[in-house]
């Protein structure tokens, strides 16, 4: 990622009132980028959008993708070069109780975004971000590649691979790569890992549950403790993201197709490694009681168990790879929690790691 490239650029973001949404949004504005945010608000109370005066940097417009007109007329007067597609259900759980609404926002709303985009001509970049949960989930060990079969248990994860299958229907349709040269438009999906970090407090999000009841010292319940996933912290696929951006601005349809965007096989850890993981380093830094947890035993909706992504086509093709171990990822995540609850300042906090993720990636290079 180079970061001459973004200075003025203008990117148009949907979902920038999100927790992924508002960390991408700093970041843009850290690179100079012109940025116009299209979301709903934010839906939990605290949120990292308000917490971090995320608004401050950018144009926000507080909109609904079902709004295809507002849709296309804040993309047509914003006239982006680069267009990021965050807006999303992002919750398995909730995909449950409401399926209609997880549909018609990533299904839908995916298709009225690239919609908007036929009606802008300044757009030559679009990235559509969905999730490590589009792939038909056989429960085994090997890690997912892009060309794997889509598929999708839950509404969520369903609805994901659905916007996977729009995204590649309109590129095929109306940006097809043969006719770039007419329409200038490159397309591209990113998978990445479950995301972890500062100024999440969305509900039925593991990290954000333990960060919760060990603060108040209540007795930590989890569903499903043999569940393994790839955690990886929220700077790791942004970079993801802006790298793929990049490349499409500047190589056109080569950088086209889906790409993953996940962490080392090693941190591809199970919810109880993370839980003894997080309590022994909570205990380490407080003087209160060790934190405790236990298993609830009660009737939960189908979540896969098993899930690695493999990222090998964007180290190889976009030079990308994870720069932080989950431990790490972990002490940036418990960090910020802390020092936000004893009165830091979030914005500076989010700009802080910002700076250090950066100069990581200054030392790996």
């Amino acid at each position: 990622m180079v970061n001459a490239f973004w200075q003025r650029r203008k990117v148009f973001l949907t979902g920038h009132t999100g927790f992924k949404g508002s960390w991408l949004a700093l970041w843009l504005d850290q690179l100079g980028a012109d940025v116009m945010g299209y979301a709903l608000p934010p839906h939990t109370t605290p949120n990292l959008f308000t917490m971090a005066e995320v608004a401050g940097g950018m144009t926000s417009v507080i909109g609904d993708l079902s709004a295809l007109e507002q849709l296309k007329a804040s993309l047509v007067r914003h006239r982006p070069e680069i267009v990021l597609h965050l807006a999303a259900q992002s919750l398995v759980r909730a995909s449950y109780q409401d399926p209609i609404r997880t549909y018609e926002t990533n299904v839908l709303g995916t298709a009225r975004l690239l919609e908007a985009v036929r009606a802008c001509d300044s757009v030559r970049a679009v990235v559509i971000i969905t999730t490590d949960k589009v792939y038909e989930n056989q429960e085994w060990v090997w890690a997912y590649r892009e060309n794997d079969p889509l598929g999708g248990h839950d509404p969520y994860s369903n609805s994901k691979a659905c916007a996977e299958f729009v995204t590649r229907a309109y590129r095929d349709s109306f940006f097809p790569p043969a006719k770039y040269a007419e329409h200038k438009v490159a397309i591209a999906s990113a998978r990445a890992g479950n995301v972890i970090g500062g100024g999440d407090w969305a509900a039925d999000r593991l990290i954000v549950d333990i960060i919760r009841a060990f603060t108040s010292g209540e007795t930590l319940r989890i569903r499903n403790p043999n569940a393994t996933r790839p955690w990886q912290h929220v700077l790791e696929p942004l970079r993801g993201y802006l790298t793929l951006a990049e490349k499409l601005y500047e190589h056109g349809p080569q950088f086209s197709g889906a790409w993953n965007f996940g962490p080392h096989s090693s941190d591809a850890q199970s919810v109880q490694w993370i839980v003894e993981h997080l309590a022994a380093r909570w205990a380490a830094l407080s003087s209160a009681a060790p934190p405790r947890w236990q298993v609830d035993d009660g009737p939960h909706p189908h979540e896969a168990n098993m899930l690695k992504l493999d990222w090998t086509k964007a180290s190889r093709d976009l030079v990308w790879s994870p720069s932080l171990s989950l431990p790490e990822a972990l002490d940036f995540t418990l960090d910020w929690y802390r020092d936000v609850q004893a009165g830091h300042n979030a914005r500076q906090k989010c700009l802080t790691q910002l700076n250090q993720y950066q100069q990581k990636l200054e030392s790996v290079s």
